[in-house]
C-alpha cells in the first residue's frame, strides 16, 4: 500500500507533464496554422484592393450610361408629347369651331322663339 501511495503521485506528475508537452505542441500548430491564414487573408486583400479600382470604372460607366438613357428617354418621351399635343391641340380647334357654330344657332334660334 506505501507504495502504491508513492507512485501514483509519479504517475500523476508524469501524465501531466506529458499533457502540458501535447498542449505546447498544439498551441504552436495553431500559431503556424494561424500565420498562414493570416497570409492567405492578406494575399486576397490585396487581389482585392487591385480589383476596387476596376470595379470604380465599371461603376463610373455604368453611372453615365443610365444618365445617357435617361437623357434619350426624355428626348423620345417629349417628341411623343408634341406629337400628342400638336394632334390634341388640333382636335379641340376643331371642336371649338363645331362649338361656336352650334352656339350661335341656338342663340339664333332662341331670339325667333323670343320674337
Amino acid at each position: 500500500m506505501e507504495y502504491l501511495s508513492e507512485l501514483l503521485p509519479i504517475i500523476i506528475y508524469i501524465l501531466l507533464i506529458v499533457l502540458i508537452i501535447l498542449l505546447i505542441i498544439i498551441a504552436v500548430k495553431s500559431i503556424k496554422a494561424l500565420n498562414k491564414v493570416q497570409e492567405v487573408v492578406d494575399n486576397v486583400d490585396k487581389k482585392v484592393k487591385t480589383l476596387d479600382g476596376i470595379f470604380d470604372v465599371i461603376d463610373v460607366a455604368t453611372d453615365k450610361l443610365s444618365i445617357l438613357s435617361d437623357k434619350i428617354i426624355n428626348i423620345i418621351a417629349g417628341a411623343l408629347e408634341k406629337v400628342f399635343k400638336t394632334k390634341k391641340t388640333k382636335v379641340t380647334k376643331k371642336e371649338t369651331k363645331e362649338i361656336k357654330k352650334d352656339s350661335k344657332k341656338e342663340k339664333v334660334t332662341k331670339k325667333k322663339e323670343e320674337e
